[in-house]
């Protein structure tokens, strides 16, 4: 796979990833049985388990998408967020699924909450490959979580440094001073 001086340690392989991937589509579908369930994908990092989750999933499921910047340093959000793209489908009375790569501080997701809360679905709930409790600055409760990593910079199954290494395979930190 790709050589690169930027990536460092391995934190989730790649199997290790396609099994918990699995499990989290069994859940869900066991949790959304018989249910109205609208995933919302939260772009660009999010794609990669997105689409594996969604072929996880055993119960009808729409998918929509929404993008959004947070204002801060390249690695600190502000909390400060930009909507760039929009959901295209209402969700008043949807159960939806937030499906996100990463829960850091928890500032830009508790935005999102707060703003799709006040077009009244009839559930809403996060599902996140990755959280950092350690960096948690606001109180967030994912119902569904694939792993917890360590506070490092992670790269790698969608998420990305400057654009660059979505297409790993797997989750990695980003080498000590390429940040």
């Amino acid at each position: 796979m790709l050589r690169d001086a930027a990536i460092g340690e391995i934190l989730v392989q790649p199997d290790e990833l396609e099994q918990r991937v699995r499990q989290l589509g069994a859940d869900i579908s066991r949790d959304y049985a018989d249910r109205d369930l609208l995933l919302i994908g939260v772009l660009k990092g999010a794609i990669f388990f997105l689409a594996d989750l969604m072929r996880s999933i055993e119960v009808p499921c729409e998918v929509d998408f929404m993008a959004v910047a947070s204002y801060g340093s390249a690695t600190d959000s502000s909390g400060v967020v930009r909507i760039l793209k929009d959901l295209d489908a209402a969700i008043e009375g949807r159960d939806v699924l937030i499906v996100e790569d990463i829960v850091d501080s928890g500032l830009t997701l508790q935005y999102l909450l707060r703003s799709l809360n006040a077009r009244n679905p009839r559930t809403l709930e996060i599902c996140a490959l990755l959280t950092k409790p350690e960096r948690r600055k606001v109180e967030l409760d994912p119902r569904y979580v694939g792993f917890e990593i360590p506070d490092k910079f992670a790269i790698g199954y969608g998420l990305d440094f400057a654009e660059r290494y979505r297409n790993l395979p797997y989750v990695a930190a980003l080498a000590p001073g390429h940040g």
